[in-house]
């Protein structure tokens, strides 16, 4: 079933994250802190975009979301203004941080020619139960729905699946860097 994101649901798209976060498999044995990776890719989107947040919930619980920023730039700025800086005070930095500890404290804006046409951008994690199944395209669909314009994800170069998957849903390639940038205009 997909349905709108509650905050009792907040611990379970956490775990998700990180049971998903290292290009599609699991990061647990990357992170001291389980709860790090869900900060900086879940947190902001549930408490600022609660309305482009959505799950899909089996028999044995939430296994999946897709979740989403309408203007990326009015994200970040938030983002810097009211979620930042808390976790730069949980999290501070030290020499050789890892990348979610570096981003917290300097995340990468986003592009403004990309935001052009693609002003949004969205995430999408599915536990291993849940693939296979449709719902990771009826969970992006549920939130395209509510959005204009176009909308970005970037994706890793190494996630095959993850580039194959939005690519199935009709996003493009339309930048490459350390990560592949794709988009779709709706």
């Amino acid at each position: 079933m997909i349905r709108a994101y509650r905050p009792a649901d907040l611990d379970a798209l956490y775990d998700i994250c990180l049971d998903t976060g290292n290009g599609g498999k699991g990061a647990r044995h990357l992170f001291d802190d389980p709860r790090l990776l869900g900060h900086a890719y879940v947190g902001p989107y549930v408490a600022f975009e609660p309305d482009l947040a959505f799950v899909v919930e089996d028999d044995e619980g939430v296994c999946g979301y897709a979740i989403a920023a309408a203007d990326s730039e009015a994200f970040e700025d938030r983002c810097d203004r009211d979620w930042w800086p808390d976790l730069r005070v949980r999290y501070p930095l030290r020499p050789n941080p890892n990348r979610v500890v570096q981003h917290i404290h300097h995340p990468v804006k986003v592009d403004p020619l990309l935001v052009k046409d693609y002003p949004a951008h969205m995430h999408a994690n599915l536990l291993p139960r849940a693939k296979g199944k449709g719902f990771g395209g009826a969970l992006v669909r549920t939130v395209l729905e509510r959005l204009e314009k176009g909308v970005h994800v970037h994706v890793r170069h190494h996630n095959t699946h993850g580039i194959g998957f939005w690519e199935h849903l009709g996003f493009r390639v339309i930048d490459s860097a350390d990560k592949l940038v794709l988009g779709l205009r709706l």
